[in-house]
């Protein structure tokens, strides 16, 4: 029996609205998960943000909890990052924040997307960053708030990324890295370098954004946050990638034909690629996991959230955990067929992304009716959020063959939503060996970049429990639930655009503030060891 890992190996992965640390024994199968949660703040309609002092605070209390949960005598090799895409956090010299984080949920900037999609300027920021224009991006993001606060614009010293500000809490150092720098509409993806276009549009300058690095760059871990967590002061610190990158590499979707799809807050479909890629359509998006290893696919916004939505919409007094209100929630729905009985729930509760790029389109329920329950509601959500997913399944089958899909993420512990995304997708859905893929991702690349393992998957090959890239088991699906499926996709293209058309004179115009109201509160230094 095993008396625990010699070695620990830990993924950092700070999402949305929780950071989960996970330590991976090498050579051994222990392993051990530390969440802390946080909210996502909705200060005026549109706005959804972080406090970036809650964030930092949950990054170090989870990473102490993983670490005083490994054995005695264990040693920490290194530690590897995941962040959330397209955050944006204003900061002054000394790297305090200025401003919240705005999240890539964030949609005040939706007009000033909307004026570079109508023109010719959206096309050409694809082509050259790899990113489509949408207000989850940072440019857009900078572009409002140089209309609506130019005061706040004019005191920042340095605009950040998420990963910036998590990398500068542990290592006292800003600086952004090619994946995440690839997710802003700002980097040039070919030549790895700040796009002078992209920049200008944004209203700022060059020197107000954090060098980029390699993803593999290693930094020594600060004095005083070491202290704090009970690591060794210098400990390595991968800077590591996005999240979406590496949740691919994380569920194992690394040869052709084969997509990785995670369900968080958010979801999205990635597939591998040597190097930049754009779609001729402009619907999928293009970000760096290595300098020559790039993501295509595409994220939509709607995914956990839309779920999360019903059940305090219908289900508002379920269970104490969230756990055990999702399955409360999910069972209302296990009667109902396969079709909702022709409720379709278009999930837009957030400005979507992938395949539409349509921030303006509001979610519906369309088709009520009065032999309709609130299990058709639940079903209808979940079957919504699929047929985005098979949406953007269907993007990336334009650039290249799809055979099969990888998936990860939280919901996937239900059986509604395995069965109902595997229909769908139409394409065999094989669950992986467990649901932190982008923990997992992060830790991989970090051996790699740490000089344990020649490659990244390599190093998804030495983490512990065994199967972090083998196949998991895959969900059997009915064909004529396929077919129906199949149906609804063909049909949705069609009901979403004669629903925007109604929605336009439906849709009450929309308040977004014009300043910035947030303040960080003064705090002492995060306490952990009460």
């Amino acid at each position: 029996m095993s008396r625990g890992p010699g070695e620990v190996v830990v993924g950092v992965d700070v999402g949305t609205t929780a950071t989960k640390v996970v330590g991976f024994g090498l050579g051994d199968p222990w392993r051990y998960t530390a969440v802390r949660e946080y909210p996502l703040e909705r200060p005026h309609p549109g706005w959804h943000v972080q406090d970036p002092l809650r964030v930092r605070g949950a990054v170090e209390h989870a990473l102490a909890e993983c670490v005083a949960a490994a054995p005695l005598g264990t040693r920490v090799v290194g530690l590897s990052l995941s962040t959330a895409m397209h955050g944006l956090v204003g900061l002054d010299a000394d790297l305090d924040a200025l401003t919240p984080v705005l999240t890539w949920a964030d949609g005040r900037s939706a007009a000033q997307a909307r004026e570079l999609r109508d023109g010719a300027l959206a096309a050409a920021v694809h082509r050259r960053t790899g990113t489509p224009v949408h207000p989850m991006t940072p440019l857009t993001k900078l572009m409002w708030l140089a209309r609506h606060d130019p005061g706040l614009a004019a005191r920042a010293r340095w605009w950040a990324g998420l990963k910036d500000w998590a990398v500068a809490g542990l290592t006292g150092r800003l600086v952004t890295e090619l994946s995440s720098a690839s997710g802003t509409a700002m980097l040039d993806v070919r030549e790895r370098a700040w796009d002078p276009l992209a920049v200008d549009l944004a209203g700022i300058r060059v020197d107000q954004l954090p060098e980029v690095v390699a993803t593999t760059t290693v930094l020594p871990l600060a004095p005083d946050v070491a202290a704090r967590v009970g690591l060794p002061a210098g400990t390595p610190v991968v800077v590591g990638a996005g999240d979406g990158p590496l949740a691919t590499l994380g569920v194992g979707a690394t040869a052709p034909g084969v997509v990785g799809l995670s369900v968080g807050t958010s979801g999205a479909v990635r597939t591998l690629a040597p190097g930049p890629t754009t779609d001729p359509d402009g619907r999928l998006f293009c970000y760096a996991l290595t300098d020559d290893t790039w993501v295509v696919g595409g994220a939509v916004s709607n995914g956990g959230s839309v779920l999360r939505w019903v059940r305090d919409l219908v289900l508002p007094d379920a269970g104490p955990g969230p756990g055990e209100r999702d399955a409360e929630l999910l069972r209302l729905a296990e009667d109902v067929p396969v079709g909702s009985d022709g409720l379709v729930l278009l999930p837009y509760l957030l400005p979507e992304r992938a395949p539409l790029w349509d921030p303006d389109v509001p979610g519906a329920l369309l088709g009520l009716r009065a032999g309709h329950t609130r299990g058709h509601v639940v079903r209808a959500a979940v079957e919504g959020v699929a047929l985005q997913l098979a949406a953007v399944v269907d993007a990336l089958a334009g650039i290249a063959p799809v055979h099969a899909v990888r998936a990860t993420g939280g919901v996937f512990r239900a059986p509604l939503w395995r069965h109902v995304v595997a229909a769908a997708l139409g394409r065999p859905l094989t669950m992986s060996g467990g649901v932190e893929g982008t923990a997992t991702g992060a830790a991989a690349l970090g051996l790699h970049a740490l000089g344990r393992a020649s490659d990244p998957l390599t190093g998804l090959g030495l983490l512990a429990p065994p199967g972090a890239c083998a196949h998991g088991t895959s969900e059997p699906v009915d064909p004529a639930d396929v077919a129906t499926y199949a149906g609804l996709r063909a049909a949705l293209p069609a009901l979403v655009a004669t629903f925007a058309t109604a929605a336009d004179a439906l849709t009450p115009s929309v308040t977004t503030g014009t300043g910035n109201t947030w303040q960080p509160v003064a705090t002492a230094p995060v306490g952990l060891r009460e």
